[in-house]
């Protein structure tokens, strides 16, 4: 009996720390030079969507303005973003300079094109793009190319929905 609670009390103990390890351990640069690791953005109790993007392109540069007004309207709320510049970091002063472009008002970190699978654990085809993380940390699905804050919410919106638990008909 004793041993029974010993061991409770022992997962008890333990249960927090496996929350606090929620989400994907990839450690990255900060632009300023410093360390971080993405879990330290991603599994804190709102959804979070990482944009991975590229100072040279295109698509990014024309819509990931739809990220910055996403941010804005979510981060004190339900969701944020983390951006991830795949430039990596001996050409941050260029990606520096594709943030500062595109004001974006959000977190980034830069790394290599390595990175993006990393934190996904799925192929990495190119950029833009944005992979979804539940509230827990879970990785929950990737997409490829542009994607609106109409189309970021209603993403979110579905796994919520699917989430719930239905009731009798």
């Amino acid at each position: 009996m004793i041993r029974k609670i010993r061991w409770l009390l022992i997962v008890a103990l333990l249960v927090p720390l496996l929350a606090l390890a929620a989400g994907p351990n990839v450690p990255l640069k900060g632009f300023d030079g410093k360390d971080h690791n993405v879990n330290e953005y991603v599994g804190h109790g709102k959804w979070t969507i990482v944009a991975v993007w590229s100072k040279d392109c295109p698509i990014c540069r024309r819509d990931i303005y739809h990220m910055a007004f996403f941010y804005d309207e979510h981060h004190k709320k339900d969701a944020t973003v983390l951006g991830l510049s795949i430039d990596g970091f001996a050409n941050r002063a260029k990606a520096q300079g594709f943030i500062d472009d595109q004001s974006l008002n959000f977190p980034n970190l830069i790394g290599s094109p390595d990175d993006p699978s990393r934190i996904s654990g799925t192929l990495f085809i190119g950029t833009p793009t944005y992979y979804f993380f539940s509230p827990d940390g879970k990785f929950m699905t990737q997409r490829i190319g542009p994607v609106t804050q109409v189309q970021a919410e209603a993403i979110i919106r579905g796994f919520e929905k699917n989430s719930q638990p239905q009731g009798k008909i």
